[in-house]
């Protein structure tokens, strides 16, 4: 039997496919992550080692999904790819259970990321093909949707399974549903099929193919891609140099004085706005390009609200200030990741979307390695505040910066 074709009921099932994959896949990957903060700091480990462990972390899963970007345009079968990294992540975290150093779960957390980044540019690129250019945001949403409810999900069991037992029970436990997302991968999602075929991905290639010869274009490594997405990538870079990781939220919030058995608890407040946010924000964002709105304006939004959660957290004024910022956190979240990767996709041409979110992933990838260090540095030399004013600011510049893009670009 043949792959289904980019327009058949069969593709469209593939979002669902993927859907339920990332809703198991994110419940074991918050169980353990919300937890490892503490976790560190039982081992004896602070914020500088948080800080290089996470970059690290992020930076070898930006070489991988670079070059997962080129392989995703250079192979007919993704999903075996797709499953692989799956697979591996979800054997290396209940490793975290028999951590005795911060090295080893340097190593550990290594490992995970290496695998996100072999499967990301494959996977998005099997979602661009299963659905129509007009559907992409709710496509995008939707998934990141049931991403974001697996983080809902992985804090609850974590408080549970902390309610009765140690942190290394929350990290065995996670195989759970690690192995159910396996199954899910493997068994649920379909390779599309888009040569040969005069609709779907086919079209797209053609008409880009006409547009492009009036867009300015820039090239890399010999991929010509339009210079309007080298611009939002300049903005989205300068934002994700101030884009540490979540953990430093989770540390500053023990650091005001929420207790270390609530971790989970501020996973759980943030995820469950990013959840009811991110199909609608998906949605929105392919309407308004329906009626020549760019999302860029979503997004932007989205960076706004990321520097008044920062601004707060900076001042930390109080307990209750910190629950409720952490709430609207999940909408920054909402507004930018399915948005982004919309406006990614349906800026180049078909052949070259991998490529293209492979470089949109490395260079976000390595500036997040640059904002963990650097707020870890900051952290450790300046106080807890000034890291969080110098994102909030930052993700301000950015936010102006996706909203001033000059003319020519925008038409591109």
């Amino acid at each position: 039997m043949s792959a289904p074709t980019s327009d058949s009921p069969s593709a469209a099932r593939n979002i669902y496919a993927f859907g339920i994959t990332s809703f198991l896949n994110d419940t074991a990957t918050e169980m353990a992550y919300w937890v490892l903060p503490a976790f560190l700091v039982s081992l004896g480990a602070g914020p500088a080692q948080l800080g290089l462990i996470e970059g690290v972390a992020e930076s070898v899963a930006s070489f991988s999904q670079l070059f997962s970007g080129y392989l995703a345009d250079h192979i007919r079968r993704r999903k075996p790819v797709v499953v692989a990294g799956y697979v591996i992540a979800n054997t290396v975290k209940p490793l975290l259970a028999v951590a005795r150093s911060w090295p080893q779960i340097l190593l550990i957390r290594f490992s995970d990321r290496l695998s996100k980044g072999f499967r990301s540019a494959p996977r998005d690129v099997m979602v661009a093909e299963s659905v129509p250019k007009n559907r992409l945001g709710s496509a995008y949403g939707l998934i990141q949707s049931m991403d974001s409810a697996g983080a809902v999900a992985g804090p609850i069991a974590a408080l549970a399974i902390l309610s009765r037992f140690s942190i290394r029970s929350v990290f065995w436990a996670a195989a759970v549903p690690g192995a159910l997302c396996v199954l899910a991968a493997w068994v649920g999602i379909r390779e599309i099929r888009t040569d040969g075929t005069e609709s779907g991905i086919a079209a797209e290639k053609r008409s880009a193919t006409k547009s492009s010869k009036v867009i300015p274009t820039l090239s890399i490594a010999g991929v010509k891609l339009p210079a309007g997405f080298y611009f939002v990538l300049i903005a989205v870079t300068i934002f994700s140099l101030g884009n540490s990781s979540d953990m430093f939220l989770v540390m500053r919030a023990q650091n005001v004085g929420i207790r270390v058995a609530l971790a989970p608890l501020l996973g759980l407040v943030f995820n469950i706005t990013y959840t009811l946010g991110s199909w609608p924000a998906g949605w929105f964002s392919d309407h308004f390009s329906r009626r020549g709105i760019s999302r860029r304006w979503i997004a932007a939004a989205g960076y706004l609200i990321f520097a008044a959660v920062y601004f707060v957290f900076g001042r930390a004024p109080s307990t209750l200030a910190i629950w409720i910022t952490m709430a609207v956190y999940g909408l920054y979240y909402a507004l930018t990741q399915p948005v982004l990767k919309a406006l990614v996709v349906e800026s180049v041409r078909a052949d070259v979307r991998g490529r293209a979110l492979g470089i949109y992933f490395f260079i976000t990838s390595v500036a997040t390695l640059a904002a963990s260090l650097i707020t870890g540095e900051l952290w450790k030399y300046y106080g807890a505040g000034v890291p969080f004013y110098f994102s909030a600011g930052l993700a301000a510049v950015s936010a102006m910066l996706l909203v001033i893009t000059p003319r020519a670009t925008a038409r591109a």
